[in-house]
């Protein structure tokens, strides 16, 4: 009970800092608007976030956990390009999902140096665990074999270009159908059987719809 509430708590503080950080700027809000938002103290605030923008930081390792988790669940048997894309696939749904509420919040990131700063910081840490998790489930050794961080940074680079590109058009235009796109672009590389080597000439699995067998985000 007393970890639901504070997770509660921490996910009200969140909210109320997110929205409020996206209408009126980074630099123009304080923590103390931030508190008054979200009816809370300033210590309940600093027992949670050491600033107003460890807000947004947590929010962007939130997305990359997210992304981890997802490619670690996939079927063994996948080829890379679909795994990659589903897993990129769980933060793109909820931006698509919750749009009016979460494209300010991109935009802020994605608009303000230190965040965007400190988002470019979080995507290294993601390419190292997808390049992991991508060695594991091909059975090569990251250390030596150039694929699996290849292949985790063409996944992360379609997960930006989408991003930007949904941002850029007040998310008018379709996550699901952008990110197809962009995978179909990657695609041949990522499931080349020269790239991955023996396993990846004997897997076999579905990808994306412009491509024979592969499934649409729309799908997932």
């Amino acid at each position: 009970m007393a970890e639901r509430k504070r997770q509660l708590v921490s996910n009200e503080l969140t909210e109320a800092a997110l929205q409020l950080l996206a209408r009126k700027g980074f630099d123009a809000v304080t923590v103390d608007e931030i508190v008054t938002t979200a009816g809370v103290s300033r210590r309940t605030f600093f027992r949670y976030f050491a600033s107003k923008e460890d807000v947004v930081v947590q929010f962007l390792a939130d997305m990359g956990v997210g992304i981890h988790a997802e490619l670690a669940a996939r079927p063994a048997d996948e080829r890379p390009s679909v795994a990659l894309r589903h897993a990129v696939w769980v933060p793109l749904a909820a931006c698509g999902d919750h749009s009016e509420r979460v494209l300010p919040v991109v935009r802020l990131i994605l608009r303000t140096p230190a965040l965007r700063a400190r988002f470019l910081e979080h995507q290294a840490q993601w390419g190292d665990d997808l390049t992991g998790e991508v060695a594991r489930r091909l059975g090569r050794d990251a250390g030596v074999d150039l694929y699996p961080r290849l292949a985790a940074g063409m996944a992360l680079c379609a997960f930006d270009a989408v991003l930007q590109r949904w941002s850029d058009s007040d998310g008018v235009e379709d996550p699901a159908e952008l990110t197809d796109r962009a995978f179909a672009v990657i695609a041949p590389a990522l499931d080349a059987p020269e790239a991955q080597g023996p396993a990846g000439r004997r897997r076999r699995g579905g990808g994306l719809r412009s491509s024979p067998g592969l499934a649409s985000s729309r799908d997932v």
